[in-house]
């Protein structure tokens, strides 16, 4: 009888350990997980349902006042000229400077990650540095730079006879200036997540090349680009989705002008939810940029496998 209870026992501990042990992650991971669903599922629930109303100043003090307008915001949108101004820049911004980005941070990697480089440290440091500087002090000096009095580019512009440019006040060359310092700003990033992609590429694969008589634009077409094409894809994907949410730069340089040359989707629902509190359109805003950025995210990922499968 004893050996019995004693047996009885041991099962039921045994299994309550057992049944601990698989709820105990949960336990750990609950709150993370509860702060993330305070701070963002809630949040994101509560602008989708905001999206379909009139929720403006009037609705802040008192929520009665809040009107559900099904799609009327999103209908609005497609009859707002503004929305399509700031679209048509946000894609201009989004497939120059991307492309541009990209290409700089591989460029800056693969010279670091070279043979003949010295004091890569040193190099990675201040390649770096740019992206972890507070904006609005980056944005101060660039603007001082892009001054057309007294500003350094123009001062060298002037040096080579180039008649001057008013880089921040000229509807022509306004995205352009903001997209110069967004690559100077954002490339150190990417270049970090490159130079790791890199380095996991096998030597001997450059060995056998060069025994080939590969040259080094061979070896970069046909060995550097396809076995970094994971890394690749990582990075166009997190560069177009920072890129589409282009707010800081003409925030702080341009406020969207001139002539709304440098305003994009977030500026533009910015100016709505907290200039003119039209809190329901600026919802509307936000999800039809997350339905692009989503879409743009789709098409890079249906590439990257067409090319695999190529």
């Amino acid at each position: 009888m004893t050996q019995a209870v004693t047996t009885i026992g041991k099962r039921f501990f045994s299994r309550s350990r057992t049944g601990y042990s698989r709820r105990a992650p949960y336990f750990f991971l609950a709150p993370a997980l509860f702060m993330l669903c305070v701070f963002f599922f809630f949040p994101v629930i509560a602008s989708l349902f905001m999206s379909f109303t009139d929720f403006d100043i009037y609705g802040l003090s008192d929520i009665s006042l809040v009107r559900i307008v099904g799609l009327d915001n999103y209908a609005e949108l497609l009859r707002d000229p503004l929305f399509w101004i700031a679209l048509k820049n946000t894609f201009y911004f989004v497939l120059i400077g991307g492309p541009l980005s990209i290409a700089v941070s591989l460029g800056a990697a693969l010279l670091i990650n070279s043979k003949l480089a010295r004091l890569k440290g040193l190099f990675r440091l201040v390649y770096f540095t740019p992206v972890v500087t507070t904006l609005v002090s980056v944005a101060i000096v660039w603007r001082y730079i892009y001054h057309p009095r007294f500003g350094l580019l123009n001062y060298v512009l002037d040096i080579f006879g180039i008649q001057t440019v008013d880089w921040l006040g000229d509807p022509f060359w306004a995205m352009p200036s903001v997209i110069i310092l967004a690559v100077w700003k954002n490339f150190g990033y990417n270049m970090i997540i490159f130079i790791a992609g890199l380095q996991n590429i096998p030597e001997e694969l450059y060995e056998a090349s060069k025994i080939d008589g590969a040259n080094a634009v061979s070896q970069f077409t046909s060995i550097t680009l396809p076995m970094l094409a994971p890394t690749m894809l990582f990075v166009a994907i997190i560069t177009m989705i920072g890129y589409f949410q282009l707010f800081a730069e003409p925030y702080v340089m341009t406020q969207g002008g001139p002539v709304n040359s440098t305003l994009s989707i977030v500026l533009y629902m910015y100016q709505e939810g907290f200039r003119w509190w039209n809190m329901g359109y600026a919802a509307s805003l936000a999800f039809v940029l997350f339905i692009i950025i989503f879409i743009g995210t789709l098409i890079q990922l249906r590439v990257q496998k067409s090319g695999y499968e190529g």
